[in-house]
Order: structure tokens, then sequence, then C-alpha cells
């Protein structure tokens, strides 16, 4: 498949402007001859999508795109069209998948990934282009009708991974819970994102960069832990 994806744990580290650290990150990979973005905020609950939009365009105008938001348009599988790429934020990923799956829009957008187009996510948008969504921090406040992705890639992501604990804390860590999905799902690995990182896909090829280390956990093989610049292209 020829898909690019730039997935990013998180949108902001503390004490940075939005999408601050990416910054760099989103103008490499979407360059100079990228024009017009469609951003989906629909995993936004706690913002509205006009405030959501407002504070996305308002980053990426900067960096000398122009952003339209889908909730601005009439939604219809051909929306794609006019646009270059695709940006999905934040938020929670059972609402983004409810809304995607109740507009039509996972196979379009599948289709037109695939075909090239450049996909941009983070947070609850890196972990919709999984197969599944079932290895997603969120609280399931809405019922979508299946917990499938985009299945952009074979692998499970965690965003905002961490290995801390809290203490006096009685109940299951970051790594029991995924290990608890690889137990069941013994043919899909789980990258788990650190903040401040992203894996960047380039048609057959897979990087990890940023911050801290990546892990990934599997059925058959220990943990793995990579640093910036590592190639997972063995994960496609």
């Amino acid at each position: 498949m020829n898909s690019r994806l730039l997935l990013l744990s998180n949108s902001t580290n503390p004490g940075e402007p939005y999408l601050g650290w990416p910054e760099p990150h989103i103008k490499d990979f979407l360059g100079s001859t990228i024009k017009k973005v469609l951003f989906i905020p629909f995993a936004g609950v706690s913002i509205t999508y006009d405030e959501y939009y407002d504070a996305v365009a308002a980053r990426l105008a900067s960096f000398g795109y122009d952003v339209a938001s889908i909730h601005q348009r009439e939604v219809n599988p051909g929306i794609l069209n006019d646009f270059d790429a695709i940006a999905v934020g934040g938020g929670n990923t059972f609402q983004l998948a409810k809304l995607l799956q109740d507009y039509a829009l996972i196979n379009p957008i599948k289709n037109a990934v695939e075909k090239g187009m450049p996909y941009i996510g983070w947070s609850a948008g890196s972990n919709i282009t999984c197969p599944t969504i079932k290895t997603t921090n969120d609280m399931p406040i809405v019922s979508p009708d299946s917990f499938n992705g985009l299945n952009l890639i074979p692998f499970q992501i965690n965003p905002h991974y961490t290995e801390a604990t809290i203490p006096n804390h009685g109940g299951e860590s970051r790594d029991m819970r995924l290990g608890e999905f690889v137990a069941l799902n013994r043919d899909t690995p789980v990258v788990g994102l650190p903040e401040g990182s992203l894996l960047r896909k380039e048609a057959d090829q897979l990087f990890f960069v940023g911050k801290g280390n990546c892990k990934i956990f599997s059925y058959d093989h220990p943990t793995q832990l990579h640093k910036d610049g590592d190639n997972l292209s063995f994960l496609l």
C-alpha cells in the first residue's frame, strides 16, 4: 500500500503551544505541495466542533495549510475529493468510531489513504487507524456499531502510553491491560506510544520518532523497547 501516515500519541506537551512539539514533523510530512486539509473533529466531546476547528485551523494555517472541518459541510463519501490530506483529532475514540460509522466514512477514508492521501492523527485519531479501537484508553461513553477501525495498519496503538503506576492503586497497570489484549488477540501486536512521540509510515516503511521509548507488546515475543529513529517496518 502507498499509504502515508503520521500518527501522534498526543497533540500537545505541558507548557507548549497547541501542536507545538509535532510542528516540524507535520511540516516535513505534508511538505509544500499539500494545500487543503480536511479536519475531522468527531472525537471532541468537551469542546465544540467550532472551537476544535478554530484551534486546529489557526495552527495549521501558521504552518502554511488551509483547513476546513467536515462538520461545516454536507457529509458525503465524495467529500474527500476536495482535499489533499486528512487530519483527525483526539478526544474520545468511541465517539469518533461511532460518527465515522454513522456517516459511512470508514471505507471512503480508508480508500483515499490507501491511494496515497496523507493522513495525520493524534490520540483517538491515531487509534482509529488500527484494525480495532480495543486498545484505546477512553471510556465507552457511546456505543459504535462495532469496534472496527480504519485498518490502515496491521497492529494496534496505545496512545499516551506510560509505565507509571499510581501509589496505593490496586487496579491493573497499563502493561497488564495491554498484556490481556495480546493474550486474547495473539496475532495482533500493540505499540505503546509515549507522550511526545509518533509513528511515521511511508509506503512499506515505518519509523518511531520522538521522546522516550515505544514498547511493543506481542503474544509470542518478549516485550520490545525501541528508541527515536528505530525502523519498525517489521510490523507491517
